[in-house]
């Protein structure tokens, strides 16, 4: 019963002269989840992106945060169930699988 109530992600680019920054927020409400992506270039106006998931699309959701932990605790068990699929993000905020 793994469930994620916010996590934030932070990627950096430092090419000169315009470096890159790219922030993912994802946050739980009870409603399902809404994502918040915002890229900024150089000195350009930061470009934003919101959009949310419904919780039936969202059912067994895992993120990376929770992945992680999953990992370890098969890690831990040295045992892996056949046919191991979540629904998951990619690094575009779009649903998708992640399978292992």
């Amino acid at each position: 019963q793994l469930e994620t109530l916010e996590q934030e992600e932070q990627d950096c680019l430092e090419l000169r002269p315009h470096p890159t920054e790219k922030r993912t927020h994802i946050v739980s409400h009870q409603h399902g989840m809404t994502v918040t992506k915002t890229l900024q270039e150089g000195e350009a106006e930061p470009q934003c992106q919101s959009f949310c998931y419904s919780r039936a699309k969202l059912q067994g959701l895992l993120l990376e945060g929770a992945s992680l932990l999953l990992l370890r605790v098969l890690a831990r068990r040295q045992t892996m169930p056949p046919d191991l699929v979540f629904p998951a993000l990619d690094t575009e905020g779009d649903l998708c699988t992640s399978s292992y």
